[in-house]
C-alpha cells in the first residue's frame, strides 16, 4: 500500500470513526507504535499488512477465529449457500440445524436463540434472570475483562459515562475463587440478587469446587447462574467450559469462535426460563434482524461439525502446552520471574506483565510487543487456532527469545522506555 493511500487511509479512519477503529480493542493505543495500520487480507495464521509485512497472527480476530483466517471448508459451505438468498422473511432450515447441534452438544442448550454479538447474548440473559427470578440485582465477577457493551455491564467498569446512577447501583462484583465473597453479597442483599453472570475460566482455574459451589449457592439464594461461555466455548470442549468442568449454569453464551470469524452469537439455557423469551411471552428476549441470515448459520454450522469430527480442541490444548514451556523457559532464562509469567490453561495461555518495583506493566507489555512485531509476529493476546502449525511454533519461539531478551535488557538497564517508540499502550478500562 502506497505512502499516500495509507496516508489518506489513516486520516479517514481517524477522522470519521471514534478512536480510529469499531472496536477499542484495534485501537492504535492498544499497540506499539510499530503495528501496521491495517490489515489488507489474512489466510490461515497469516496477516498481510499495510505495511507489506506478513505475520504471524495470535490475534485471531479477537478470539473469533477458531479454525483459520479464509478457512477454505468454511468459505466452500457459505459460498454454496450464497445463491438461495441470505435474509428472509421466516425462518430458514439451517436455524433449527444448528439449534439441534447445540442443543445435543452443550449441557445447558434444552432451547437455544441466535444473535450477532457476544454483547446482545450476555444482555439477553440478564434480562431472562430478571424477569424470573423478579430480582433486579446482578453479580459479575471482578477482574473479568468484558462481559458486555451493555449498561448493566459497563456501569461497573472505568469507563461508565452515558449509564445513569441507578443502573449502576444494580451492579455487585464478587472475586473469583472466593465463594465468601459471593455468600457476603446475599447476606448483605437478600431476595434481591437475580443472577451471578461469570465467565467459568478465564486465565487461572476454578478452586476447590468454586464452580460447583456458586451454582449450589445461587440455587439456594435462588438467583440464576449464567456462564458467559463466548470464549470458553468451543475451546475448552465442544460442549463448554461447564462439560469440561461438570458444571451446568441455567443460562449460557456463546459466540467467539463458534462460526470461525462470522458474526454468530447464542443464549441458550433450560426451557423454563428460555420459554419465557416466546413470541409474546412476557420477555422481549432477542429479536435480532440478522440473527437467522444465512452466511452466519452457514458457518456457524460448517465450524460445529468441524469441531465434532476434526481434533480441533486437541490441537488447541496441545499447541498451548508446548508454547507455554517455551515462553517458561524463556522467562527463567532471561531472569524475568519478578515481571513477567505466563498464565492459563494449556488451550488459552497468556503472557502476564505484572511489571515490579518501578517498572510499570504496560510498558513491559509495550516493549515486548514491538519487538514480537520486529520479528514478523502478533501477540497482543493467545489465541491459538487449528491453523498454528508446529512450524508456527518454532517461529514464535525465535521471535520470543529476542523479545524477551531485550525485556531482559531494558530492565537490567532500569528504564524501559528508552527502548520502545511512542507512547506506551493502555488498557481499554479498568474493571
Amino acid at each position: 500500500m502506497n505512502s499516500d493511500l495509507l496516508s489518506k487511509a489513516r486520516k479517514r479512519a481517524s477522522d470519521l470513526i471514534p478512536s480510529g477503529a469499531h472496536t477499542y480493542s484495534r485501537a492504535s493505543d492498544q499497540f506499539p507504535s510499530n503495528a501496521p495500520d491495517f490489515i489488507l487480507r489474512s489466510e490461515g495464521c497469516k496477516a498481510y499488512a499495510s505495511d507489506g509485512k506478513s505475520y504471524l497472527d495470535y490475534g485471531m480476530g479477537l478470539f473469533s477465529v477458531s479454525l483459520g483466517h479464509a478457512y477454505l471448508p468454511v468459505i466452500s459451505a457459505i459460498s454454496s449457500n450464497l445463491s438461495i438468498g441470505n435474509s428472509f422473511s421466516k425462518p430458514s432450515l439451517l436455524e433449527g440445524e444448528l439449534a439441534e447441534r447445540l442443543h445435543h452438544a452443550i449441557p445447558s442448550a434444552e432451547m437455544v436463540k441466535f444473535a450477532k454479538n457476544g454483547s446482545d447474548a450476555n444482555s439477553a440473559a440478564v434480562r431472562l434472570a430478571r424477569y424470573y427470578t423478579q430480582r433486579d440485582l446482578v453479580v459479575r465477577c471482578k477482574g473479568q475483562p468484558f462481559l458486555s457493551f451493555d449498561d448493566w455491564f459497563i456501569g461497573s467498569t472505568s469507563r461508565p459515562g452515558g449509564v445513569p446512577k441507578c443502573e449502576r447501583s444494580l451492579i455487585l462484583q464478587m472475586e473469583y475463587n472466593n465463594v465468601k465473597s459471593l455468600e457476603a453479597l446475599f447476606h448483605e442483599f437478600p431476595k434481591q440478587i437475580a443472577c451471578v453472570i461469570i465467565e467459568p475460566v478465564t486465565f487461572y482455574e476454578p478452586e476447590n469446587g468454586f464452580l460447583q459451589l456458586v451454582k449450589s449457592l445461587c440455587e439456594k439464594e435462588g438467583a440464576l447462574l449464567i456462564f458467559d461461555e463466548v470464549i470458553t466455548g468451543f475451546r475448552w470442549h465442544t460442549g463448554g467450559a461447564q462439560t469440561y468442568f461438570g458444571v451446568t449454569p441455567h443460562l449460557s453464551t456463546f459466540g467467539k469462535g463458534m462460526a470461525n470469524g462470522f458474526a454468530l452469537s447464542a443464549v441458550v439455557g433450560k426451557r423454563e426460563v428460555m420459554d419465557a423469551g416466546r413470541r409474546n411471552g412476557p420477555v422481549f428476549l432477542l429479536s435480532c434482524t440478522y440473527g437467522g441470515e444465512i452466511v452466519g448459520l452457514s458457518a456457524g454450522i460448517k465450524t460445529f461439525d468441524i469441531f465434532i469430527n476434526e481434533p480441533v480442541i486437541k490441537h488447541y490444548w496441545n499447541y498451548g502446552r508446548k508454547l507455554k514451556g517455551i515462553i517458561s523457559e524463556l522467562i527463567e532464562r532471561y531472569n524475568l520471574d519478578s515481571f513477567i509469567s505466563v498464565i492459563g490453561m494449556d488451550c488459552r495461555p497468556e503472557i502476564d506483565f505484572h511489571g515490579g518495583g518501578h517498572f510499570d506493566r504496560w510498558e513491559l507489555k509495550t516493549l515486548f510487543l514491538q519487538e514480537m512485531i520486529n520479528m514478523g509476529v502478533f501477540m497482543e493476546r493467545i489465541c491459538i487456532s487449528y491453523s498454528h502449525s508446529e512450524t508456527d511454533l518454532e517461529w514464535t519461539k525465535t521471535a520470543l527469545a529476542k523479545a524477551l531478551n531485550q525485556v531482559s535488557i531494558a530492565v537490567q538497564a532500569g528504564n524501559i522506555s528508552q527502548f520502545y517508540d511512542g507512547e506506551a499502550i493502555k488498557p481499554v478500562f479498568t474493571y
